[in-house]
Parts: C-alpha cells; sequence; structure tokens
C-alpha cells in the first residue's frame, strides 16, 4: 500500500470512529492530521499551509470550519492561548501544554509532573467542565 494511501486510509478510519461524514476535503486534512500516527498541535493557519504544500485546494475558511467539526465530534481538543489563537490537539485525554511564546508553538508537558491540590468551587448553578493548563515559556 502506498504511504498516501495509508494517510487516507487512517483518516477515513479516524472520522469513521466519530461518526463524521467523510468528504473529500475532511479526509484530506484528517489524513495530514493523523495519517503518520503521531499526534499533533495545528492552528487552522498551519493545517491551511500544509494542505496546500500537500496539493489540496481547501480554503483558509473550510479549515476552521472543519477543525470546528472534528472538536464538536470530540476528534480534537481545542487550546486556547491569548484568548485569540486556537490550537487544535489530536491527543484528545486530558493533559497539560507547554506554549512556547518565542515560538508561538504548543507542545505536551509531562502530565505525570502535574499536581493539582484543589480547585475554587464553582458559583452556584454552574459545574466545572475540564480544566485547560497551559505553561508559558520563555528561551532565558
Amino acid at each position: 500500500m502506498h504511504m498516501m494511501d495509508t494517510h487516507q486510509k487512517r483518516g477515513s478510519d479516524w472520522l469513521a470512529k466519530a461518526g463524521v461524514r467523510p468528504t473529500r476535503q475532511r479526509v484530506a486534512l484528517a489524513a495530514l492530521l493523523v495519517g503518520d500516527g503521531h499526534d499533533r498541535h495545528v492552528t487552522a493557519e498551519s493545517l491551511h499551509a500544509a494542505s496546500q504544500s500537500a496539493g489540496e485546494a481547501v480554503s483558509l475558511a473550510t479549515v476552521y470550519n472543519t477543525l470546528r467539526a472534528f472538536s464538536d465530534a470530540g476528534l480534537v481538543q481545542e487550546i486556547t492561548v491569548d484568548g485569540s489563537k486556537s490550537y487544535f490537539d489530536t491527543r484528545t485525554d486530558d493533559h497539560p501544554h507547554f506554549y512556547w511564546e518565542d515560538e508561538a508553538r504548543l507542545t505536551d508537558a509531562p502530565a505525570e509532573e502535574l499536581e493539582i491540590k484543589r480547585l475554587p468551587s464553582a458559583p452556584d448553578g454552574a459545574e466545572i467542565s475540564k480544566v485547560d493548563v497551559v505553561i508559558r515559556l520563555r528561551r532565558k
């Protein structure tokens, strides 16, 4: 099987497990995200650039919409940095992140080293749905 076929198959299988309709563009973007079997952190812009490099004619708006659909389906988790920049992580279990300020890059941080002793109580009528931990780094 050709490597690109393997990537497409992984992408298609990934969409199928979440019940996401496998349009040509979704399969192409899924293949870029999970085709090699590695987890990654992407922005809509970086995924759009990768799709252009791969020869896929996918608009930036389509990439945004597709990442939103993947997020809604639980295939990726969205991590917001600086209140405006969103990264999408193909690893969906709870884990902390390092944000490299100098490079505007997100990487996984070692979860086994993170210890949260206590969270504040949620206000009346609310419940905590998730805790995102982003540790900001800069070079010395």
